[in-house]
Protein backbone atom coordinates (compact mmCIF):
# COMPACT_ATOMS: atom_id res chain seq x y z
CA UNK A 1 0.00 0.00 0.00
CA UNK A 2 1.32 3.70 -0.73
CA UNK A 3 0.22 6.26 1.52
CA UNK A 4 -0.62 9.47 -0.51
CA UNK A 5 -1.11 12.68 1.55
CA UNK A 6 -3.77 15.15 0.20
CA UNK A 7 -4.88 18.64 1.20
CA UNK A 8 -7.53 20.89 -0.95
CA UNK A 9 -8.53 24.43 -0.84
CA UNK A 10 -11.94 25.14 -1.95
CA UNK A 11 -14.15 28.51 -2.12
CA UNK A 12 -16.73 26.70 -0.34
CA UNK A 13 -18.10 24.02 2.09
CA UNK A 14 -19.00 21.34 -0.02
CA UNK A 15 -18.26 19.83 -3.51
CA UNK A 16 -20.61 20.42 -6.36
CA UNK A 17 -22.23 23.44 -5.36
CA UNK A 18 -19.23 25.11 -4.63
CA UNK A 19 -15.52 24.02 -5.78
CA UNK A 20 -12.21 23.10 -4.96
CA UNK A 21 -9.51 25.54 -5.90
CA UNK A 22 -6.38 23.61 -5.70
CA UNK A 23 -5.05 20.59 -4.26
CA UNK A 24 -1.53 19.04 -3.49
CA UNK A 25 -0.36 15.24 -2.94
CA UNK A 26 2.75 13.88 -1.95
CA UNK A 27 3.79 9.75 -1.96
CA UNK A 28 4.71 9.11 2.02
CA UNK A 29 7.98 8.33 1.56
CA UNK A 30 11.36 9.53 3.14
CA UNK A 31 12.53 12.74 1.01
CA UNK A 32 8.87 13.43 0.13
CA UNK A 33 9.89 14.03 -3.36
CA UNK A 34 6.82 12.82 -5.43
CA UNK A 35 4.47 15.38 -4.94
CA UNK A 36 2.02 16.60 -7.61
CA UNK A 37 -0.16 20.51 -7.46
CA UNK A 38 -3.68 21.15 -9.05
CA UNK A 39 -5.21 24.03 -9.65
CA UNK A 40 -8.81 23.87 -10.87
CA UNK A 41 -11.20 25.94 -12.29
CA UNK A 42 -14.29 26.64 -10.56
CA UNK A 43 -16.94 24.07 -11.45
CA UNK A 44 -20.28 26.42 -10.25
CA UNK A 45 -20.99 30.59 -9.72
CA UNK A 46 -21.12 30.49 -5.80
CA UNK A 47 -18.12 31.01 -4.05
CA UNK A 48 -17.23 32.52 -0.11
CA UNK A 49 -15.02 35.42 -0.61
CA UNK A 50 -13.28 34.32 2.89
CA UNK A 51 -12.85 30.85 1.96
CA UNK A 52 -10.98 31.80 -1.39
CA UNK A 53 -8.85 34.04 0.66
CA UNK A 54 -7.76 31.19 3.00
CA UNK A 55 -6.57 29.49 -0.23
CA UNK A 56 -4.81 33.05 -1.31
CA UNK A 57 -6.32 33.40 -4.24
CA UNK A 58 -9.12 35.76 -6.17
CA UNK A 59 -11.89 34.50 -7.85
CA UNK A 60 -10.79 36.38 -11.73
CA UNK A 61 -7.40 34.30 -10.74
CA UNK A 62 -9.48 30.94 -10.22
CA UNK A 63 -11.43 31.23 -13.24
CA UNK A 64 -7.91 31.31 -15.49
CA UNK A 65 -7.27 27.53 -13.49
CA UNK A 66 -7.06 24.77 -15.49
CA UNK A 67 -10.17 22.54 -16.90
CA UNK A 68 -10.88 19.80 -13.50
CA UNK A 69 -11.34 17.31 -15.62
CA UNK A 70 -7.70 17.73 -17.29
CA UNK A 71 -6.51 17.75 -13.60
CA UNK A 72 -8.24 15.02 -12.23
CA UNK A 73 -7.45 12.80 -15.10
CA UNK A 74 -3.50 13.52 -14.76
CA UNK A 75 -3.92 13.15 -11.17
CA UNK A 76 -5.04 9.78 -11.54
CA UNK A 77 -2.13 9.25 -13.90
CA UNK A 78 0.13 10.53 -11.30
CA UNK A 79 -1.06 8.08 -8.73
CA UNK A 80 -0.57 4.79 -11.17
CA UNK A 81 2.64 6.12 -12.46
CA UNK A 82 3.76 6.39 -8.12
CA UNK A 83 2.30 3.73 -6.65
CA UNK A 84 2.98 -0.43 -7.19
CA UNK A 85 0.03 -1.08 -5.50
CA UNK A 86 -3.05 0.36 -3.71
CA UNK A 87 -2.70 3.27 -2.94
CA UNK A 88 -3.90 4.94 0.22
CA UNK A 89 -5.52 8.62 0.94
CA UNK A 90 -4.65 10.10 4.12
CA UNK A 91 -5.10 13.64 5.42
CA UNK A 92 -4.95 16.14 7.80
CA UNK A 93 -9.37 16.26 7.88
CA UNK A 94 -10.36 13.55 5.77
CA UNK A 95 -13.92 14.60 6.12
CA UNK A 96 -13.50 17.60 4.18
CA UNK A 97 -10.75 16.44 1.79
CA UNK A 98 -11.93 13.16 1.12
CA UNK A 99 -15.33 14.54 -0.03
CA UNK A 100 -13.46 16.81 -2.58
CA UNK A 101 -11.34 14.41 -4.20
CA UNK A 102 -13.70 11.61 -4.32
CA UNK A 103 -16.55 13.88 -5.74
CA UNK A 104 -14.29 15.15 -8.16
CA UNK A 105 -13.37 12.00 -9.39
CA UNK A 106 -15.95 10.46 -10.01
CA UNK A 107 -17.50 13.55 -11.86
CA UNK A 108 -14.89 13.97 -13.70
CA UNK A 109 -13.19 10.54 -14.20
CA UNK A 110 -15.73 7.96 -13.56
CA UNK A 111 -13.71 6.46 -10.92
CA UNK A 112 -11.77 7.24 -7.66
CA UNK A 113 -8.29 5.23 -7.82
CA UNK A 114 -8.51 5.37 -4.07
CA UNK A 115 -11.97 3.07 -3.82
CA UNK A 116 -14.12 4.30 -1.14
CA UNK A 117 -12.22 4.51 1.65
CA UNK A 118 -9.71 7.51 2.95
CA UNK A 119 -8.01 7.52 6.46
CA UNK A 120 -7.75 10.23 9.18
CA UNK A 121 -3.48 11.90 10.11
CA UNK A 122 -5.26 13.15 13.55
CA UNK A 123 -7.23 10.27 14.53
CA UNK A 124 -4.53 8.08 14.01
CA UNK A 125 -2.29 10.02 16.39
CA UNK A 126 -5.02 10.40 18.77
CA UNK A 127 -5.34 6.48 18.68
CA UNK A 128 -0.93 6.07 19.15
CA UNK A 129 -0.79 8.53 21.78
CA UNK A 130 -4.41 7.06 23.59
CA UNK A 131 -5.56 10.42 24.19
CA UNK A 132 -8.65 12.05 21.90
CA UNK A 133 -7.79 15.84 22.60
CA UNK A 134 -3.86 15.65 21.34
CA UNK A 135 -3.17 16.49 18.42
CA UNK A 136 -0.21 15.68 15.99
CA UNK A 137 0.13 19.07 14.26
CA UNK A 138 3.41 19.85 16.55
CA UNK A 139 4.92 17.05 14.28
CA UNK A 140 5.15 18.66 11.23
CA UNK A 141 8.77 20.69 9.74
CA UNK A 142 6.88 22.39 6.96
CA UNK A 143 4.82 25.33 7.75
CA UNK A 144 0.84 25.35 7.40
CA UNK A 145 0.63 28.09 5.01
CA UNK A 146 -2.30 27.05 2.96
CA UNK A 147 -0.45 25.91 -0.09
CA UNK A 148 -1.43 22.48 -0.63
CA UNK A 149 1.24 21.18 -1.68
CA UNK A 150 3.18 22.66 1.53
CA UNK A 151 0.44 21.54 3.68
CA UNK A 152 0.37 17.69 2.51
CA UNK A 153 4.05 17.41 2.80
CA UNK A 154 4.05 18.92 6.74
CA UNK A 155 0.98 16.15 7.45
CA UNK A 156 3.54 13.58 5.90
CA UNK A 157 6.50 14.74 7.46
CA UNK A 158 4.36 14.16 10.91
CA UNK A 159 2.98 10.75 9.77
CA UNK A 160 6.91 9.21 9.17
CA UNK A 161 7.52 10.61 12.61
CA UNK A 162 4.78 9.07 14.26
CA UNK A 163 6.75 5.63 12.12
CA UNK A 164 9.95 6.35 13.12
CA UNK A 165 9.47 7.58 16.60
CA UNK A 166 6.17 6.14 17.63
CA UNK A 167 6.85 2.77 16.14
CA UNK A 168 3.46 2.73 13.85
CA UNK A 169 3.84 0.13 11.40
CA UNK A 170 2.84 1.51 8.05
CA UNK A 171 4.67 -0.22 4.92
CA UNK A 172 6.24 2.74 2.87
Amino acid sequence: MTYIMVDIESDGPIPGDYSMVSFGAVVVEEGLGKTFYGKLKPISEKFIPQALAVAGHSREETLAFEDPAAVMARFARWIKENTTDRPIFISDNNGFDWMFICWYFHHFTGSNPFGFSSQNLGSLYKGLVKDTFKTFKHLRKTDHTHHPVEDAKGNAEALLTLKNKYGLKIRL
